[in-house]
């Protein structure tokens, strides 16, 4: 068994792969949830449905985002009568006592349909439709996951980080908190970034089926550590179980290049170095690291080396395949640390 943390784009991708090394039975993904927002009354889930649309078949892999080849009518509609009523198509944060009305789950991340500022398709609507429904009839987010994995046929277990409201809001230098969607999708992560906040995290946890899989050994993906791992880290008891497993991090790196994204800005504004380094200091939990053959990096933990660029499945397969590797090293070594022995880190 093996479980891996997944934000948007850079962990999905690696899952590609990972389905060739590990029976996809036995393979758990635990999906961030602080991206998530209530737009329009719906909730919609981006990194869970990532997941679920490419465990399903119809994943819109040129944007790493919605359902290939859906349609936009509702979405386009919205954006025509904001039009015809005189408002900008812009985010449109509901007010503060809004934020903490209604179900739960939501807190902290409603926004108005009116212009709609993120691009919903029609089939992606309906999901989101489906699970707020399954949520406002009493089921968990974990439960409304389960049923919507169910109806996409998906076999790896799909698992929300938390069925309790975590937000993630960035802090501009300007003085603004605006929620991650609306500082990536709407000013393309324009703002200079300050602090990031994961409202919630501190009275959230962790569901217990998350922390029956995080005694699995985990593989982070290179996913961007801030606001994708991140949120997870913030929640109770997170970390520390983390510390108590195998862990393999995938660096969004080569050196203090990132892949895609806006992790080295995140990673810039919130104290840390935009670099390989700055990721094995932000995960001092983890017992070893999968970097690109061209990165420079030295760390003083175990080391497998391949290139990591991600571009379809046969790539995917590849760094996979260096994960299971150093799965077996960091196992090895543990024994080799139980027979009385330092081994290497």
């Amino acid at each position: 068994m093996v479980t891996f943390l997944a934000g948007g784009t850079g962990t999905p991708k690696l899952l590609d792969g990972a389905t060739r090394v590990w029976s996809p039975s036995e393979i758990s993904v635990v999906a961030n949830t602080g991206d998530d927002i209530e737009l329009g009354g719906h909730l919609v889930c981006p990194d869970i449905d990532t997941v679920l649309f490419a465990g399903g078949g119809i994943l819109d892999r040129d944007r790493w985002w919605g359902i290939d080849g859906d349609t936009t009518a509702t979405h386009e509609e919205l954006r025509q009568l904001g039009s015809e009523m005189g408002i900008d198509p812009e985010p449109r944060y509901l007010d503060a006592d809004a934020q903490t009305a209604g179900r739960p789950i939501a807190r902290w991340r409603r926004f108005s349909a009116v212009g709609e500022f993120m691009e919903i398709g029609d089939r992606d609507r309906a999901v989101h439709l489906t699970r707020t429904g399954l949520i406002d009839e009493g089921d968990t987010l974990t439960e409304a996951t389960r049923s919507l994995a169910d109806a996409f046929g998906l076999d790896i277990d799909l698992l929300p980080m938390s069925d309790d409201p975590v937000a993630t809001l960035v802090h501009t230098a300007d003085g603004e908190t605006i929620h991650f969607q609306e500082f990536w999708v709407a000013r393309r992560g324009d703002p200079t970034v300050a602090a990031v906040e994961f409202r919630g995290a501190d009275t959230a946890k962790p569901t217990d089926a998350v922390s029956e899989s995080l005694a699995d050994p985990v593989v982070i993906g290179p996913s961007n550590p801030v606001t994708s791992i991140g949120p997870m880290l913030a929640l109770p008891g997170f970390e520390r179980a983390l510390r108590e497993t195998p862990v393999v991090a995938v660096s969004p790196f080569v050196g203090d290049e990132v892949f895609s994204g806006p992790a080295a800005d995140l990673m810039a504004g919130t104290g840390r170095d935009p670099s390989t380094a700055g990721v094995a200091e932000a995960y001092p939990f983890a017992d070893a690291f999968v970097l690109d053959d061209d990165d420079p990096t030295d760390l003083d933990r175990h080391v497998e080396r391949t290139d990591t660029r991600i571009d379809d499945g046969d790539d995917a397969e590849r760094v996979a395949r260096a994960c299971e590797r150093t799965l077996a090293a960091v196992d090895l070594t543990a024994a080799d640390i139980a027979d009385g022995g330092e081994g290497p880190r």
